[in-house]
């Protein structure tokens, strides 16, 4: 027996040598560590601001215009094309396999034309939610995400780009039309950065402890919740104020100057 075992033990067969991770297996599969001009993806930010500063231009352009005026609705029609001839090229390059979502690793992405159909609807539907209600597109975007199978941090961290993305164009717009004071939005812009590290340096903490980021997805899930009951109270609060004021609470002729 112990001759056995001997024979069993000997180098060379396999049993005595450390545990090697197969070559193509996960583990094996690390990304090199680049510098972070190179981690940027240039074509795709160059759309972004392309579509950043083609719907800024004409939003002012239309605020110097009168209201219901042939030009008014021209401006108002140019914002179609823009977002329509930036979306479609997206979606043609999703469906061909020419995209990557670089959340996913380097797996390659083909849609069908109902998820491209399905996609687009939810994106529309989030920015109709964020204009008419004024809430971040993020309350659907997050989601969203979560079900394209995109980790909870990096969900997260692009809905957050995209609220940021559509605020800061309303941002600029005011700042030129000299519509709000400097220090009052340097205040809270002030206030939501140091918020927003300070969340997020707890988040990290927390996931860190607990060892699941899953915790994001909860997060999202309770911000959504108390911002729905707030809003909802506030538009009843305001409804009876009005109830009880006997003001008007329909709609207001368009066109009307006050």
């Amino acid at each position: 027996a112990e001759k056995q075992l001997e024979s069993e033990s000997k180098p060379g067969d396999g049993s005595g040598e450390d545990y090697k991770p197969l070559p193509g297996g996960p583990a094996s599969l690390q990304d090199e560590q680049v510098p972070i001009s190179h981690n940027v993806y240039w074509k795709e930010l160059s759309m972004l601001v392309y579509v950043w500063v083609a719907f800024l231009i004409v939003q002012i352009v239309k605020t110097y215009t009168e209201t219901c005026s042939t030009m008014f609705w021209v401006l108002n029609s140019l914002q179609v094309p823009i977002a329509v001839s930036v979306t479609l090229f997206e979606a043609i390059c999703l469906c061909k396999g020419t995209r990557v979502i670089a959340s996913k690793g380097k797996e390659i992405t083909n849609w069908k034309l109902h998820q491209i159909f399905l996609y687009c609807s939810c994106g529309i539907v989030a920015g109709m939610v964020g204009g008419l209600l004024g809430l971040g597109g993020g309350f659907i975007l997050g989601p969203l995400f979560l079900e394209l199978g995109i980790p909870p941090q990096v969900a997260s961290a692009t809905s957050t780009f995209a609220m940021l993305f559509s605020s800061s164009m309303s941002v600029v717009q005011y700042y030129l039309l000299n519509r709000f004071p400097v220090p009052y939005a340097a205040y809270f812009v002030l206030v939501a950065t140091i918020a927003a590290f300070t969340g997020q340096h707890v988040v990290r903490k927390i996931i860190a402890v607990v060892g699941r980021a899953s915790i994001v997805i909860f997060i999202l899930a309770l911000t959504i919740f108390v911002s729905a009951i707030s809003l909802g109270g506030v538009g009843i609060a305001n409804m009876v104020e009005k109830m009880e004021n006997q003001e008007y609470m329909g709609f207001e002729n368009f066109c009307h100057q006050s």
